[in-house]
Order: C-alpha cells, then sequence, then structure tokens
C-alpha cells in the first residue's frame, strides 16, 4: 500500500501547487487588467491566448517529450512556467502578456501530460478509477484556492505574480522527487471531427459550448465581479464558491444522469444554468452575496456540460473506442475556450461588466435550443456492443489524463499491482 500511496501522494502535491499557482495567475491578470484599464476584448483576448497555447501544446508537447524524455522536457518546461510570472508584472501591456499568456499556456500542459503519465504509472487497472477521482479533487479544491490567494498582500501589485512563480517552483521539488519510474510514451488515437459529430452533434456541441461557458467565466470571471462592486473578499469568495460548487454537484448530477436519458438531463441543465446566469445579470448590481449564492448553484451546474456530453457520447460507441472519443471532444473543449473569453469580452464592452452573464446565459440557451433540436429530430444510434456507460467526473486538463478514465478497457496486461515502477502504456480516460 506504502508503494502506491508515496508516489502518488508526491505526484498530487505537486499537481496541487500548479494548479493552485494557475488559478491565482487568473485571478491576478483579471485583477491587474481591469486596475490598468484594459478593454473586455482586450482582456479576453489576452485570456484566449492562453487557451490558444492549451491546445497547441497538446500536439507540440507530446513531441518534446518523445524527444528528449519526460524528466528533461518536464525540468525545462517547469523553468519556463516559472520565470513567467515575473514578467507578467514587469510587462504590463496587452501584446506582452498575450505573448506570456501564450507560452504559459503551453508550458502547462506539458507539465500536465508528464504529471498525468506519471499517475498512469502508479494507477494499476484495479486503482485506476480512485487515482482518477482523487486526482479531480484535488484540482477542484487547489483552483479553488488559488482564487482565495488573492487576498494575501496587493493584488494589484507584484505580490501575487510572485506568489505563482514560487508555487510553480516549489511544485517540482515533490514531483522531480517521485519514486515513479519514467513513463513510456503513447500515441493517442486520432478522430476526426466530422465523425465525431456524425456519432453525436449533441455531445459535439456540449463540448464546445461547455468550453465557451468555463474559458469565459474563469478569464473574466474576476473582471465582471470586480466591475459590478464586489469587494476584494467577495470578489475571491464568488470565484471560489463558484469554483467549489462544480465540484461538489459533479456526483449527484452524475448520478442522476447514469439512471435517466442523458439528453434529457443534459437539457434540464443547461436550460437551469441558463436560467441562473440571466438571473445573475439582473441582479449584478449591488447584490453581493445573493450573486455569491447564484455563482454556487451556476458552477453546480454549467460545470457538469462536459462530463454530461462526454457519457453521453461514450453511450453510443463500442467501449474499445473511449480514448479516441474522448479525446476528440477534449480539443473541441478546448477550441471552445479559447473562443469564449474573446466573444464574452466584446459584449462586456458593449453593454458593461455584467453582460458575462448575459453571455453565459446566451450560450446556454443555444445549447437548450441544440439539444431539443437533435434530441427530437435525431434517434440514438449505437455501436452493436455499446452500453450506458457510468458517469465520470471529467477533467480538461491534457490528453494523458484520458488514460485514467475509469470506462477504458486496458488494452494490455497491467503491470503488478504491487509494482509501481512498471510503466502501463494502456490505460483509460480534464476543470
Amino acid at each position: 500500500m506504502n508503494r502506491l500511496l508515496l508516489p502518488l501522494a508526491s505526484l498530487l502535491s505537486g499537481v496541487g501547487m500548479l494548479v493552485v499557482g494557475t488559478g491565482l495567475l487568473f485571478a491576478a491578470i483579471g485583477a491587474q487588467a481591469a486596475s490598468a484599464h484594459f478593454s473586455g476584448l482586450v482582456t479576453g483576448l489576452i485570456m484566449s491566448a492562453y487557451f490558444a497555447g492549451f491546445v497547441y501544446g497538446t500536439y507540440a508537447c507530446p513531441a518534446i517529450i518523445r524527444g528528449v524524455g519526460h524528466i528533461r522536457a518536464f525540468a525545462a518546461m517547469a523553468s519556463v512556467a516559472s520565470a513567467l510570472p515575473i514578467l507578467h508584472a514587469l510587462w504590463i501591456n496587452p501584446w506582452s502578456w498575450g505573448v506570456l499568456r501564450f507560452v504559459t499556456g503551453v508550458c502547462l500542459v506539458g507539465l500536465y501530460i508528464v504529471v498525468e503519465s506519471w499517475l498512469n504509472v502508479v494507477a494499476t487497472s484495479q486503482q485506476r478509477g480512485k487515482v482518477f477521482a482523487a486526482y479531480m479533487a484535488v484540482n477542484g479544491v487547489a483552483l479553488a484556492l488559488g482564487q482565495w490567494l488573492i487576498l494575501v498582500g496587493d493584488r494589484f501589485g507584484f505580490i501575487p505574480f510572485a506568489m505563482v512563480s514560487v508555487l510553480f517552483s516549489f511544485a517540482l521539488l515533490p514531483i522531480t522527487l517521485t519514486p515513479v519510474a519514467e513513463p513510456v510514451p503513447t500515441e493517442a488515437p486520432k478522430l476526426g471531427l466530422v465523425e465525431l459529430f456524425a456519432i453525436s452533434p449533441i455531445g459535439v456541441i456540449g463540448a464546445v459550448g461547455s468550453g465557451l461557458l468555463n474559458g469565459a467565466f474563469f478569464s473574466l470571471g474576476n473582471v465582471f465581479a470586480q466591475g459590478v462592486g464586489f469587494s476584494e473578499k467577495g470578489i475571491a469568495t464568488f470565484m471560489a464558491a463558484t469554483i467549489l460548487g462544480g465540484a461538489v454537484f459533479q456526483w449527484p448530477v452524475g448520478h442522476l444522469s447514469d439512471r435517466h436519458d442523458r439528453r434529457r438531463v443534459l437539457f434540464l441543465i443547461c436550460a437551469l444554468s441558463g436560467a441562473v446566469a440571466l438571473a445573475g445579470y439582473f441582479l449584478a448590481q449591488g447584490n453581493e452575496m445573493l450573486l455569491i449564492f447564484l455563482g454556487v448553484v451556476y458552477g453546480g451546474l454549467s460545470f457538469t456540460v462536459y462530463g454530461l456530453s462526454v457519457a453521453h457520447v461514450n453511450d453510443l460507441i463500442d467501449p474499445s473506442r473511449v480514448l479516441e472519443v474522448t479525446g476528440g471532444l477534449l480539443l473541441l473543449y478546448g477550441l471552445g475556450a479559447t473562443a469564449g473569453p474573446t466573444l464574452a469580452g466584446g459584449l462586456m464592452d458593449q453593454l458593461g461588466p455584467e453582460a458575462l452573464m448575459l453571455y453565459l446565459a446566451t450560450v446556454l440557451a443555444f445549447l437548450v435550443v441544440a439539444i431539443w433540436r437533435y434530441s427530437i429530430r435525431t434517434p440514438i444510434v449505437t455501436d452493436s456492443h455499446a452500453v450506458k456507460s457510468d458517469y465520470v467526473v471529467m477533467g480538461n486538463s491534457s490528453p494523458a489524463v484520458l488514460q485514467m478514465d475509469p470506462r477504458l478497457q486496458p488494452a494490455r496486461p497491467t503491470p503488478d499491482a504491487d509494482d509501481p515502477s512498471i510503466p502501463t502504456t494502456a490505460r483509460a480516460p480534464g476543470q
């Protein structure tokens, strides 16, 4: 047991510090962009650059890792990632920040790929579900904690960026000292997006819509809260409470979707989320505590859209195709997250900071219409051997995390459960 817990604890503590730093960096950039009077569109473009780098990194980083190995690639990307927050503080310029955010996205997805690959070595087929659940829980709590850390020191000064740099640097210690052997690089199977849409239009639309929603919220939630007059503590609490609400609601919503038609559950979730976001738009000014409560409900509902979309697609396919299908949905999520901050930022310029909630409600309204249209007119066609899959709390960090999805059937024999140092190269499917 210790041979599992010790390496697992070291990897999870390291990734926890990475995610805390990432959450704090989002909060710091949002706060300082507002204080520097960047327009909503400019701030959205800066934030979109991060997600664009994240998507690009999913293709570029595996080639780097295969070329120099996991450890060297990790050291190089971690070194760059640790320096970038300081450069944000030195160059408060939208062009510079756009470039820095893009490079940050590339580096962080590379770091996640390495860490998640190591977690795949730790997780045998019997333990995969527990390791995956622990990883998702750490991500949710760490991302929320990063929002509260903005309250330490002057959130408009150098301190938040310095803290991010320190967190990224400290994250190296438990990860580089882990006793887990270096993973064997693997290639994830690819699936064309047209074929994926043919399998499940609802799943594709849900994945893109989830990216549009989450990319905009994480990027501009701080700008929205600051613009409508929240206190510093209120801004941090609003963001953290929304994220934690999303983490807590995953299980009851997933339980419900496992027992009912997932399309109907997804329709209901989008409709309720849209209603909550619309209420937030009309109540944005002068209702801090009410908006924090609405944030918890909104996060609890809308953050399940991606997981429900993935589960719905997995209901329609043979289990052997889970990895390629989920990888395609992750790409679509990233594309949506890249576009979301720019679209929402432009709308906020036109209608004010509270328009973020109007943007979220509009995206959710489109999802409701699309789900209704394809649920009514398009029958479910499944592979001959497909059965309804279980709902799994999904991460949207890197393709490597998909290997841990407990729905994936191992394609090769797994290593001895008592020897986590032996790499496993075929395991199943991520904030």
